[in-house]
């Protein structure tokens, strides 16, 4: 355990668990979105509030540390694990923004997996961001979300098969394979994030 003779601004923490539990929220937001009978205008206005929130959330994050003479552990992972935060924001953002810029009425059943598997790997995030403080029980954290994202891979392969198929238009083709795109690049940042969190503690420790 190092030696700390000045005080560090620990606020972080909290921002970090903020903007998880804040993509809890946009996960969630994904699965009513697909859900029957669901209003897709309110929930993609939704989404953009909670990506505006999760933007401010990064820029409060960038300002403190331009701020912070002694910071937790190293400026750059709290920028990096910021970012990449952020990037799980974007992607799951832009996913639904597609949705409703398409106009797609008809999603591939796979797409509930692979919603699924977000909201997960949120949750266990959100889980996740308060144990930062003490570096103590994150490796079953990062375990599961490498798991996540492995089985993303696989909806995510299985989701293509599916569209080249044969059932859908070639305009279709294009429409859902930018959306389950996102969704994909959504899940690898989810395990960047992990990958961030893994590195930290291994400095830590």
């Amino acid at each position: 355990m190092r030696l700390r003779l000045t005080p560090r601004d620990d606020t972080y923490y909290e921002m970090f668990a903020d903007s998880a539990n804040n993509l809890v929220i946009a996960a969630r937001l994904l699965v009513e979105l697909i859900s029957d009978g669901a209003d897709r205008d309110a929930i993609t206005e939704k989404m953009r509030a909670c990506e505006h929130a999760g933007d401010e959330r990064t820029h409060a994050i960038m300002r403190r540390l331009n701020e912070s003479f002694i910071t937790p552990f190293d400026r750059e992972d709290i920028y990096r694990l910021a970012s990449c935060l952020d990037d799980v924001m974007d992607s799951m953002e832009a996913a639904v923004d597609l949705i409703g810029l398409y106009g797609l009425e008809r999603l591939p059943k796979g797409i509930i997996d692979q919603v699924e598997v977000l909201e997960r790997a949120a949750e266990l995030t959100a889980q996740a961001m308060p144990r930062l403080r003490s570096m103590k029980d994150l490796t079953r954290y990062w375990i599961e979300i490498n798991q996540l994202e492995n089985q993303a891979d696989q909806i995510y392969r299985r989701l293509l098969a599916h569209l080249f198929s044969g059932e859908y238009d070639a305009l279709t083709v294009l429409k859902l394979k930018d959306v389950i795109e996102e969704l994909e690049t959504a899940a690898d940042a989810f395990e960047h994030v992990a990958n961030t969190v893994e590195s930290i503690a291994v400095k830590e420790s």
